[in-house]
């Protein structure tokens, strides 16, 4: 259990991807990320994006727009679901108020993500409207 007011937990397991495509682009990222503790999903969850959206802490710097590929795990919740986002705000490294480098990624506005948006929503259920701090604004 963690100390009141202490900083918000991380992702259980987060693994970034970049990969490479013939002719120098590079196809979006491909990031596996999984949430063992409902108070990790609490942190990183963006309700403020009309679709949803997650905070992903992250070295790698993006660009507004980009597209990032998840592969979401929640918890209790043996699916992964996959989620083609793109890249809604950036936290920039060496941030104010010591928040954690790295992106929040927005939920694209279709029907299969709008009930992932649901799923998190029943799993955080009444810890959504907390003031706890978070990763996200």
């Amino acid at each position: 259990m963690k100390e009141p007011g202490s900083p918000p937990t991380a992702p259980a397991a987060l693994t970034d991807l970049a990969v490479p495509v013939a002719g120098g682009g590079s196809r979006p990222s491909v990031i596996q990320l999984v949430f063992r503790e409902k108070g990790a999903l609490y942190a990183a969850y963006i309700p403020l994006f009309s679709d949803g959206g997650l905070f992903v802490p992250t070295q790698r710097d993006y660009k507004l727009g980009e597209n990032i590929y998840l592969l979401l795990s929640l918890p209790d919740d043996p699916q992964r679901y996959p989620v083609a986002g793109k890249v809604g705000w950036v936290t920039p490294a060496n941030a104010q108020g010591g928040r954690t480098q790295g992106v929040g990624v927005r939920f694209p506005a279709d029907e299969k993500t709008r009930h992932l948006k649901i799923k998190i929503e029943e799993i955080l259920g009444t810890s959504i409207a907390s003031s706890k701090p978070t990763q996200t604004l």
